[in-house]
């Protein structure tokens, strides 16, 4: 029994670390890494940073991905609207 809770465990994790992996190749390949870093400041907020600034806000979600698809308060990006959401959601998540 002790096997297969440690089995799925790692498995999660796993798949977690997979899950993250892919989020941040899509971050670089709509171009979010060329301003922002997942622990540092670089042109913009680190996304841990922005993580920490939107904890427990009901809506924040919806506001970035509005903020960032409307190019308001934030430069005009070229990846697609479901990638924003996409890529909102794990910055969140951080």
């Amino acid at each position: 029994m002790k096997g297969i809770i440690i089995a799925a465990i790692a498995a999660g994790a796993f798949a977690a670390s997979g899950a993250a992996v892919a989020q941040e190749d899509l971050a670089k390949a709509s171009g979010c890494l060329n301003c922002h870093s997942v622990d540092a400041k670089k042109i913009g907020p680190a996304f841990k940073d922005v993580a920490a600034k939107y904890k427990g806000q009901a809506g924040a979600a919806d506001k970035l991905v509005a903020e960032i698809t409307g190019a308001k308060g934030h430069p005009s990006v070229k990846a697609k609207p479901e990638d924003v959401a996409t890529l909102v959601k794990w910055v969140l998540s951080l």
